[in-house]
């Protein structure tokens, strides 16, 4: 038995959680006593910092910066807003009929019967009848979806409140702003892990009212948490991803190519929905999206669990070995944080990309020992895990391993995600030297780094999947994939850290802040933008080890005895799973791509049909920018998201499991390839173009000033990138993750009433 009582497990997971949504909401109530009003932030020496801050702005009139910096912040909140309630109106249509999808497809395995049927993995034994499992899963389901949406939302709300505040921040000093936005990005990352915890934690105590000593019924139709979470996260991460994209290659081609004017420009019509789809599509896509690999990977593990030695002996403790992996984590990411808001003060432009780097590491090397604790308290010495069929022998000593291999492959990942990112190596150096000779040369240049860039990564996913599985079967690879997430909260900090100090060097521009500010604000955005590509590197690492241990579970599931790469089946299967991602990223570009289109005319129409507009003297129309943004998104989010949600049940119901085994190895397989190499491109083509703009080394203002012809070669780089590595590379890795649980979910209608074309052939 574990060291661990079922009463502390049941106190521990929800208080971990309780802290961590405590944590988030000091936070928030530190970053709020940053003021927006002019009454308070030019209250001279009683309590303000007036004199000193006019001194800093060089004279600018410190109330009018106030003001204007919190009319810029409500535009980008009030167009964000409107932007999810439309989408989310959109996705709760899809939400409802997924739904009764859901309940029809299960429900019908046994013809709808209310009888007690034997259990799938123990024929002596009898389950709980289909129909309840059908009816539990569909609340999973919605649970998860719910959840995800929230998550998106609330992190979304407080990265427009945190913006401007940043960019007030700045005018202090560096250090002081960089504290502020990385606060910000903790409100998310703790309220998402720990409200991700305790609703799948309440959903399992809930459900065992009803199934009693039916675990294994009771963790089937839990998968329905992970599925919610991800299909949600998909409408968010495409829909936001094209948002975002399409205002900013409108914004940068119109503004900085054909007219010469900065990034942000108060003139340019759609620097606003350019600022909207940073919140939309980094954050509250971001934020969905790890919620939902999150869910997933711990109802893999769960599944597996139920049907091991764990569920069998019905010891919850061990059953909960992954909420209690999540719940040292929300811990440790606590401890983890201090370092970077109070234990270290940053006090120079290059402190802030160590110290982000930093936090990966802390959390990374602090989290070992919290999983060898949790490991050594809540698991038996010995126990036996499920592996097709069999019961393999595993110690807690070797389930450590298998979280701690996941969680150290992460880190291994993110670093050479940065190391081909970051401008600071040689990998982008030579992309923005390539424009020397034109935009042709930094495009082959970029193409290159990013399909290099596959190749740790790859290696270290093949590691730990082979370490894994031959510790611990795929329960291993389950936990892996935990062990990759459980640093959840600081991995969320630092990324949506990003888009808040992208939106405040915005704000600094728009509002007419001096050259300083907006130089301080570029170094927090460019430090920003190497932890994104870091941030999207986890992402997709731990997507390859949950939709492998999903395809475990369904392969299982399903009834599968092996999947034979030789058997024309499964073979079909393959070939047409690898094309999946190709097929997704084509419509995904695509909708950039027409989007955008429509936002560049728009946008050229309104420098030459308004007077003054170039002169500083007219007003540009923003919302007309901000609904073309708004209307292409929710239009073209609807394609892509049927591809991914139609695919495991067409293939499933008309070819069967065999051919649907195939197809989700081929997407998985190409799918995390794709996925790496189209961020990693993207995001060195983004970090090229700033290296040029910054012209901090002899190399790079030998390449520069802005508007130079390097600049706008390295400008146009940036603006192809900008769908790959925001649009189409982190939606790839919901494809995968979802393709993967979907046909879990739906694998017990699969096993029965699968495979129709098949048996009339």
């Amino acid at each position: 038995m574990a060291i661990l009582s079922e009463l502390a497990t049941e106190v521990f997971i929800p208080v971990a959680a309780a802290i961590g949504i405590a944590f988030a909401v000091v936070q928030w109530v530190l970053v709020s006593r940053v003021k927006l009003s002019p009454a308070a932030a030019g209250a001279g020496k009683n309590g303000g910092y007036g004199d000193y801050l006019i001194e800093e702005e060089e004279g600018l009139n410190d109330h009018n910066v106030v003001v204007k910096c919190a009319e810029i912040q409500n535009a980008i909140s009030e167009g964000a807003t409107s932007f999810l309630f439309t989408e989310y109106q959109y996705v709760g249509v899809f939400m409802s009929i997924f739904a009764v999808v859901i309940f029809l497809f299960l429900g019908s395995v046994e013809g709808f019967s209310t009888k007690s049927q034997p259990c799938t993995y123990s024929k002596d034994k009898y389950c709980k009848p289909a129909l309840f499992n059908a009816l539990f899963s569909t609340v999973a389901f919605l649970l998860g979806a719910i959840t995800s949406l929230v998550s998106g939302f609330l992190g979304m709300k407080i990265a427009t409140y945190a913006n401007a505040r940043t960019t007030l921040e700045a005018r202090k000093g560096v250090g002081k702003a960089f504290i502020t936005a990385f606060r910000s990005g903790a409100v998310m990352g703790f309220l998402l892990a720990s409200s991700g915890l305790v609703v799948l934690y309440i959903a399992i105590n809930v459900f065992k009212l009803y199934y009693g000593d039916d675990w294994e019924g009771l963790f089937e139709s839990i998968t329905g948490y992970g599925l919610g979470g991800s299909s949600m996260a998909l409408f968010g991460r495409v829909g936001g991803g094209i948002y975002t994209k399409a205002a900013d290659v409108g914004a940068d081609l119109v503004g900085k190519v054909e007219r010469n004017i900065p990034e942000d420009d108060p003139r340019n019509p759609a620097v606003i929905a350019d600022n909207v789809g940073d919140n939309v599509g980094d954050i509250a896509g971001m934020g969905s999206d790890l919620f939902g690999s999150y869910a997933e990977s711990s109802c893999a593990a769960l599944v597996v669990a139920s049907i091991s030695s764990f569920g069998i002996n019905h010891d919850f403790t061990a059953m909960c070995f992954p909420l209690l992996v999540s719940s040292v984590g929300i811990i440790v990411c606590l401890i983890t944080t201090l370092f970077a808001t109070d234990f270290f003060e940053i006090k120079a432009v290059k402190e802030i990309e160590p110290a982000l780097k930093k936090q990966l590491i802390i959390s990374t090397a602090l989290m070992t020992v919290g999983i060898a604790i949790i490991s050594w308290l809540a698991l038996p010495a010995r126990f036996t895990i499920f592996n097709f069929g069999a019961q393999k022998d595993v110690t807690n000593w070797g389930l450590f391993f298998c979280v701690a291999i996941g969680l150290w492959a992460g880190l291994i990942i993110g670093f050479v995600t940065e190391y081909y990112t970051s401008n600071a190596y040689s990998p982008v150096q030579d992309v923005a030297d390539s424009c020397r000779t034109g935009a042709a040369t930094n495009v082959i240049f970029g193409l290159a780094l990013g399909y290099k860039s596959v190749i740790i990564p790859i290696f270290a996913i093949a590691v730990s999947i082979y370490v894994s599985f031959s510790i611990a079967a795929m329960y291993g690879i389950a936990v892996a994939a935990l062990g990759m997430l459980s640093t959840i909260a600081t991995g969320l900090a630092i990324d949506a850290y990003g888009p808040i100090s992208d939106n405040a060097g915005g704000i600094a521009e728009m509002a007419g802040m001096s050259h300083r500010i907006r130089e301080r604000t570029d170094a927090l955005d460019a430090a920003g933008n190497t932890t994104a590509a870091i941030g999207k590197g986890f992402a997709i690492g731990s997507a390859a080890l949950v939709s492998l241990a999903l395809f475990g579970a369904f392969v299982s599931r399903a009834g599968v005895k092996v999947v034979d790469v030789l058997s024309p089946k499964v073979f079909i299967g393959l070939m047409v799973g690898a094309m999946l991602p190709y097929w997704f990223s084509a419509m995904t570009m695509k909708s950039v791509g027409s989007a955008a289109l429509k936002m560049v005319e728009e946008v050229r129409r309104q420098f030459n049909t308004i007077p003054g507009l170039m002169e500083g003297t007219g007003k540009p129309d923003y919302a007309t920018c901000v609904k073309i943004s708004t209307d292409a998104s929710i239009k073209e989010m609807i394609p892509p998201g049927a591809l991914v949600m139609l695919t495991p049940l067409i293939v499933g119901t008309l070819f069967g499991v065999e051919t649907l085994s195939g197809v989700l190895a081929g997407a998985l397989v190409s799918g995390v390839q794709i996925a790496i190499s189209a961020s990693n491109t993207g995001g060195a083509w983004d970090n090229a173009k700033k290296y040029i703009e910054a012209g901090a080394s002899e190399h790079a203002r030998s390449l520069g000033p802005k508007g130079s012809d390097c600049h706008k070669a390295a400008v146009i780089g940036d603006t192809i990138g900008d769908p790959l590595k925001d649009t189409s590379g982190p939606s790839l890795n919901i494809l995968i993750k979802l393709m993967a649980v979907e046909s879990l979910v739906f694998a017990p209608f699969f096993a029965t009433h699968g495979g129709l074309l098949f048996k009339y052939i």
